[in-house]
């Protein structure tokens, strides 16, 4: 278990190395930063001077090692725009985007779990075809427009639910959360439920594919022929077994959910790292973009070898195969 550990840390190094010199080369590649934050009115020295004091008078394989050495300490540069470190001023808005994808992330398994256990149990009944033609639904209309019909519907029609905003908030560890508090909660609802639509699918058709497979086992068989209890052969022989599946699309989505809320943030105005990415890209704002990127791969990295890890776990067979490899 030891080295399988060693083994898997190692490799999420190298990749965390080799993607700051894509996103740096990538976020380098987008556009002049200087067109932006200098007025046109400006005159050549005071130029100079600007672009001295970015950093961006220096080569870029300079501006990389610099960066590289300072991300090393816990620097990821200073925002141009605000001129506070980058990485402070996402960790300050990344408490409303967490609360916002792990609200999404339950609806996710709360919803779609149950569901998909009863679209594969009887895939013929009416409602599995239901649950299954709501999960293309899910798929296939875009975020923002279920958005705004949620907003349509339960806010301006309806009147149960706010439209915009994060609400009260109240402290737990330090940090800010609006589901501690009943006014916040509200607040939460839609744009969590608006972010879990296509997660919600998603383990909807893979626990539902998971059962048709596992209930034509020959283990699922004998424990019926048992005597076993349908309950018991569902919760514990089928839902079992379809757990590792669904355990790595939840832990691979939650990162793809925080990473891709940005939409859901800017139609429900909720304040956190996605409207902050938005606003530095409109001004290029470069280390707070890098900054943004570096945590959300580092994210995806961490939750990788999570799953590596649980999947060992789980079933040692994964260490094995590792192991001969």
């Amino acid at each position: 278990m030891t080295v399988y550990l060693i083994r898997r840390l190692m490799q999420s190094a190298l990749v965390v190395l080799a993607m700051t010199v894509i996103l740096f080369l990538g976020v380098y590649a987008i556009g002049d930063p200087v067109e932006i934050l200098i007025s046109p009115e400006a005159d050549q020295m005071e130029r100079e001077r600007a672009i001295a004091a970015l950093g961006l008078d220096r080569p870029l394989w300079e501006q990389y090692v610099t960066f590289l050495g300072n991300a090393l300490r816990g620097d990821l540069g200073r925002s141009f725009v605000f001129n506070e470190p980058a990485l402070r001023l996402i960790l300050q808005k990344m408490p409303a985007t967490l609360e916002l994808a792990l609200a999404a992330t339950v609806f996710a398994i709360v919803l779609g779990l149950p569901l998909g256990l009863i679209a594969g149990l009887k895939p013929e009944a009416l409602y599995s075809r239901i649950i299954m033609a709501g999960s293309i639904l899910g798929f296939s209309l875009p975020t923002f427009w279920v958005g705004l019909m949620l907003i349509m519907v339960f806010a301006v029609q309806l009147g149960w639910l706010p439209s915009t905003g994060r609400g009260p908030t109240a402290e737990f560890l330090g940090v800010q959360w609006s589901f501690l508090t009943a006014d916040g909660l509200r607040y939460l609802i839609m744009p969590a439920l608006n972010l879990s639509l296509f997660k919600i699918s998603l383990v909807i058709r893979l626990t539902r594919a998971g059962v048709r497979e596992t209930v034509l086992m020959d283990y699922v068989k004998f424990a019926r022929a048992k005597g076993l209890s349908q309950n018991r052969v569902i919760f514990v022989h089928v839902l079992k077994n379809i757990l590792i599946p669904v355990i790595t699309v939840t832990a691979l989505e939650f990162g793809s959910t925080i990473a891709f809320s940005v939409v859901t943030e800017s139609v429900f105005a909720w304040p956190g790292m996605g409207k902050l990415i938005i606003d530095s890209i409109y001004v290029l704002d470069r280390p707070v973009i890098v900054a943004y990127l570096m945590i959300i791969v580092f994210m995806f990295i961490v939750l990788n070898f999570t799953v590596d890890v649980l999947y060992s776990v789980l079933d040692p067979r994964v260490r094995l195969q590792d192991q001969k490899a």
